[in-house]
């Protein structure tokens, strides 16, 4: 069952200009350690941050909060399955915010899907709950 449903889109040159002024003040504070390595070494480094901030937009739309309620830029952060699929890691807030979603019984799962055409970077998160004795998608592992 789909619990929540956000989705971004954002100016990748924002986000170009937010660096270039900020720098890493910026990024230390929306991003998590794993999405600044990865951003970083992109050669498209900005379009790399704005397909991130946009999935944490998506994020807490899904989650039906915003940022706030509890929730921090840093509490959800964009990672990589094994398969090499996106989707959103919560921490802290959040994740006891989606933890309060989630009927007894079941197990959330959180889709993302993220894309950029410059100047243009797009993000659509789904959070959906499944059943805690259905076998783990092969993407999950």
């Amino acid at each position: 069952m789909i619990l929540g449903i956000g989705s971004d889109l954002i100016d990748i040159r924002r986000i170009e200009k937010t660096l270039d002024r900020f720098g890493d003040r910026f990024t230390n504070r929306v991003f998590t350690e794993i999405e600044r390595a990865k951003s970083d070494k992109r050669k498209e480094r900005a379009a790399s941050y704005a397909k991130r901030f946009a999935a944490k937009e998506a994020c807490c739309k899904a989650l039906g909060t915003g940022i706030r309620m509890g929730v921090a830029w840093r509490e959800m952060g964009v990672v990589n399955l094994p398969s090499g699929k996106p989707t959103v890691a919560l921490t802290g807030g959040a994740a006891e915010r989606l933890t309060s979603m989630i009927p007894d019984g079941f197990k959330a799962r959180i889709d993302l899907t993220i894309t950029d055409d410059y100047p243009l970077a797009q993000a659509f998160v789904v959070i959906s709950a499944w059943p805690a004795d259905w076998p783990e998608p092969h993407d999950a592992a």
